[in-house]
């Protein structure tokens, strides 16, 4: 089976390593080629480093290496099963999808790796809307285990079914969800960033402390880490959507602290700057 990823931040590469870790033959697109660049080397140093602590050996690393190609190319994405892991707006989805389902076979898998946008609105026009189901990944996705098998109104079974089973064989933990905003993971975890975002804006502690403290507890980074690990902008992106999905429900409602970052393009990691500063 021929697999094709769209979109080459964090997610996108990520899923990839993964993809072909897997076996799968893998095509990674994006119409930026210095991110096909950028993707590239990610996707190398990470398999060196799965190497150099025991992960995985160098036959494997370098049989994984030669299982991905890259492309910028829209017309070379023509695959078996097709994931989207772009921005997280509603119009970029659907018409997305609407080219995709011209230059594919009608056995062709589409799959969204939406964080909050439900699987039926985008599905909502295209001539095969049974086709597409929601595969939402964690980041970073080539260390979280658990995937969200998402179907939307139209989504045929089989089609989550073979959704869900590739997953598995990517080793993955994947449940099966509702299509509600924000699926399981994300409608219970906002909090975990918009209560920490309040708190900042409310001077109750710096972010330092909150994250050491949510360190203390058992989290593996605190919320203002994440974030920045994620990308800012796309932690933001998100509960804008799960606030209007939600209806404005106040508890929802997306930071000025966080909107402030994004209109100064501190992105976290990716940027060097977001909640904190990193060293080039």
């Amino acid at each position: 089976m021929k697999i094709a990823i769209i979109g080459t931040g964090v997610m996108g590469s990520g899923i990839a390593i993964e993809s072909i870790r897997a076996g799968y033959t893998t095509l990674l697109f994006d119409i930026d080629t210095a991110a096909l660049d950028r993707a590239k080397i990610y996707i190398q140093q990470q398999l060196d480093k799965a190497q150099s602590i025991g992960k995985i050996n160098n036959e494997d690393r370098l049989t994984a290496l030669d299982k991905i190609t890259y492309t910028a190319e829209f017309a070379d994405l023509k695959a078996d099963f097709i994931l989207e892991a772009i921005v997280e707006k509603l119009q970029v989805k659907q018409e997305l999808f609407a080219k995709l389902e011209l230059q594919n076979t009608k056995n062709c898998i589409f799959a969204t790796n939406t964080s909050s946008i439900p699987i039926t609105q985008i599905a909502r026009g295209l001539k095969h809307p049974e086709r597409l189901v929601g595969v939402h990944f964690f980041n970073p996705a080539h260390i979280m285990k658990l995937v969200e098998i998402i179907s939307g109104a139209a989504t045929h079974e089989t089609i989550a079914q073979q959704a869900y089973d590739w997953a598995i064989k990517l080793g993955k933990t994947a449940v099966y969800a509702k299509d509600a905003p924000g699926f399981i993971v994300n409608r219970v975890a906002r909090h975990f960033y918009v209560e920490s975002l309040k708190a900042l804006e409310e001077q109750v502690a710096d972010l330092e402390q909150m994250d050491r403290l949510m360190r203390a507890t058992g989290f593996k980074m605190g919320p203002f880490e994440l974030m920045d690990l994620i990308g800012v902008e796309t932690n933001y992106s998100v509960t804008q959507s799960m606030f209007e999905q939600f209806q404005y429900d106040s508890k929802f409602r997306p930071s000025r602290i966080q909107k402030q970052k994004v209109d100064a393009g501190f992105y976290g990691r990716k940027t060097k700057k977001g909640f904190y500063t990193y060293e080039s």
